[in-house]
């Protein structure tokens, strides 16, 4: 299993444009992953939330991080379905998702993340997502 920071390399190293969106991978562990995205002021909408986008960037790599830890860095997994419900209004704050995956198969995997503004309890974002697993990565 990868460490958080050779997950946050892989990301960073595929998507140049996670370093530039504030991408931080907390930490990983068996089945989980825990990223950060640095809040920026680019990132609000009109009407003072952070936009839809951001938060399903967001799942999306912390989905991600999840699978690259759990398959040992291989990349080649890609977003098959991504399907999110806004709860409540994000703070002017870093944002974090806690990504689960909920089923780890041959072909695909099923994942889970709760997106929360730094500092506050309440969730912002359910999202629930499937990756697609090339065969040649699962051996």
């Amino acid at each position: 299993m990868l460490t958080a920071k050779q997950v946050e390399a892989l990301i960073r190293g595929g998507l140049p444009a996670a370093a530039e969106q504030g991408v931080v991978v907390e930490s990983v562990d068996r089945n989980r992953a825990r990223v950060r995205y640095r809040f920026d002021p680019s990132m609000v909408r009109p009407g003072g939330t952070v936009s839809g986008p951001t938060l399903m960037s967001l799942a999306d790599a912390a989905m991600y991080a999840a699978i690259l830890a759990n398959l040992d860095g291989q990349e080649m997994a890609v977003t098959q379905n991504l399907n999110i419900n806004f709860l409540s209004k994000p703070a002017p704050a870093d944002l974090i998702g806690d990504a689960e995956i909920i089923r780890l198969g041959r072909r695909s995997a099923v994942l889970e993340v709760r997106i929360y503004s730094d500092g506050v309890e309440a969730m912002v974002a359910h999202v629930t997502g499937t990756y697609a697993i090339p065969a040649a990565d699962r051996g």
